[in-house]
């Protein structure tokens, strides 16, 4: 069994308790504007041109099959529509101005890679995090991967956007030790515009796996003129606190990966200037303290 992924990281703090290895799975079926990782969001390979780490060698030119590079006024030139991702030129960059995204990878090769880190799992309270883009596109990989975890008795984390059908959930919530759930707009016509679907398959989702006494972390990205007003955190604290949740990760949004768009030739809608105050991160802390919602600014 193979699935697709885009990175395996090691000695992660912030996906989960302990130190943690955190599978990245390639495929979202959420546009969010906001996305700092872009490149997870198709689940087909692409190509990340990095133009200031290009020296115009032309090795890439020349390996390239279907002739979808050129070199013009000293600037490599990527045609998307003949590219057919196929990663030769990154093989032969020297210079890793050019890298291949999206990476087939055996579960066997998974397994090895991620019981390499279980000495630190033992001492931390770690384990392993499935996060993405979003793990449960790839199901039946992720069921697997999943078991074979507990076969080992290691701490299972999975950062979902929650919007799949049930029946993929119901198929592994019980080997999930955690659940890092996204919660982005409570309105929906909102929560349309800036992800590209509708919530109430999330909110659906979320309620079935608090009626089950799973273990939750909600996490709510805080982006300043789309989700910081008091109308949808008030709406979002109404509805958490009907519900089994552990803890409120609140995230003040950042503009970490902006750069990548260019590199993918991928728009970015937002300025970049969208992150909102420390004193408007505590001002909206404190409305779920009110309630007795645990909650955490930050990871």
């Amino acid at each position: 069994m193979k699935g697709k992924i885009i990175n395996i990281q090691k000695y992660s703090l912030h996906d989960g308790p302990g130190i943690r290895t955190t599978i990245f799975f390639k495929g979202c079926p959420l546009k969010c504007w906001w996305c700092h990782n872009p490149e997870s969001i198709s689940l087909n390979d692409e190509i990340m041109f990095r133009e200031e780490k290009c020296t115009s060698c032309g090795r890439c030119i020349k390996r390239c099959k279907e002739a979808a590079i050129k070199l013009k006024d000293k600037t490599i030139i990527i045609d998307l529509k003949k590219c057919t991702h196929c990663g030769r030129c990154a093989d032969f960059c020297i210079n890793e101005a050019i890298e291949h995204v999206g990476k087939e990878i055996h579960l066997n090769e998974l397994m090895i890679e991620i019981k390499k880190d279980m000495p630190f799992y033992e001492e931390s309270g770690g384990g392993v995090t499935f996060s993405g883009g979003e793990p449960l596109m790839q199901g039946d990989f992720l069921n697997e991967a999943l078991k074979r975890c507990k076969d080992l008795r290691i701490n299972t984390t999975l950062d979902t956007c929650g919007y799949y059908d049930w029946e993929k959930i119901e198929k592994i919530h019980n080997k999930v030790d955690l659940f890092l759930y996204d919660l982005k707009l409570f309105d929906d016509k909102k929560h349309i515009k800036y992800t590209g679907v509708s919530n109430k398959l999330i909110l659906d989702n979320l309620k079935k796996l608090s009626d089950l006494g799973k273990n939750i972390y909600v996490r709510m990205p805080i982006i300043k003129g789309i989700n910081d007003d008091s109308e949808h955190i008030d709406a979002c604290v109404k509805f958490l606190s009907k519900l089994h949740i552990l803890q409120v990760n609140l995230l003040p949004y950042h503009k970490l990966g902006m750069n990548k768009y260019d590199k993918l030739s991928k728009e970015y809608k937002l300025t970049g200037g969208e992150t909102p105050s420390d004193n408007k991160m505590k001002y909206l802390a404190e409305k779920f303290i009110k309630v007795g919602i645990k909650v955490k600014v930050g990871g």
